[in-house]
This record gives C-alpha cells, structure tokens and sequence, in this order.
C-alpha cells in the first residue's frame, strides 16, 4: 500500500492508495498546511511561503505575541501560520532569510508603524533598519528571534 494523503473540506485527511486508487487510513480534524478550498486559491499567484527556524517554539510565540498569529503544527519540525494575508509555515534547519543574503523581502502592512515596531521589540524581536520613508510611505525591518529579516510599510503617517 502506498498512501498520499490529501485533505477534505472538513479538515480530515484521507489516504489514497496509489497502487489500488481506493481511500485508506483516515486522519481527522487536521488539514495538510497547503490545503485550502480551490475557490480561494488564485491561479500562478503567491500562495504558500516558507522560513527556517532553529527554534521552532520561539518562532511561534514571537509571532503569536507581536502579530497574534496561530499555528497548527505537524510533527516536531514544521509549523503553519494560516490566515495571515499569504499562508506559510516555519520548517526547523539552522538557517536564516536576510535582504543582506540576497532573500526575498517578505513585507507586513501596518497602520500604526510605531505600534508595530514596539509589539514587535516586546516579543523579542530586533530592528535590522530603523524607520525610513520611501516614495509612498515609510518602512523598516525588523528579525525575529530566529534571526529571519522581514520588514513592516505604512502608508499613514509618510
């Protein structure tokens, strides 16, 4: 038997057999990280993003404290954040996204920048580049515990 699992509407994951084609074991309540129905889903559009942690627990309460995010865990090694503008997760391995190593921006919005940059100093969080204006607005970037560089825009208060 060779089982892929794939999730329903209700949240239950169902196992297909490959070899037979016939439904197997069933796992309920908790939806694989990537399902979503299809009517939400936007073709060839940013769906799903991902980040290392090292330290998946901190990764967690980082962003459940500053942002009020939740997550649903699988395993010991991988955590979804749904919900949150794109749905993504956090993989556990010792590596970090910086701009400075060449990774892509990942940009919250705000509408209070400095409220912002405060909730996220309170959870534990370090400012990369302090508050700049650009054409458009004023920014800056911040990492989290696990050293991962994102940024928060407003474009109140330019």
């Amino acid at each position: 038997m060779l089982l892929v699992w794939r999730a329903n509407a209700a949240g239950d994951e169902l196992g297909i057999d490959l070899t037979t084609g016939s439904a197997g074991a069933r796992r309920p309540g908790k939806p694989s990280p990537y399902y979503r129905k299809e009517a939400m889903r936007a073709h060839e559009k940013i769906d799903y993003v991902e980040f290392p942690a090292k330290d998946l627990a901190a990764a967690k309460a980082f962003f459940t404290k500053a942002f009020g995010w939740s997550f649903i865990d699988y395993g010991d090694d991988y955590t979804s954040f749904p919900d949150q503008g794109v749905d993504g997760g956090f993989y556990r391995a010792d590596l970090t996204v910086s701009t400075e190593k060449g990774s892509a921006l990942v940009v919250l919005y705000s509408r209070d920048l400095e409220g912002t940059q405060a909730k996220i100093l309170d959870a534990g969080g370090s400012i990369v580049k302090p508050i700049f204006s650009f054409p458009g607005g004023r920014r800056f970037h911040f990492a989290d515990p696990n050293g991962n560089e994102y940024a928060v825009w407003s474009d109140l208060g330019a």
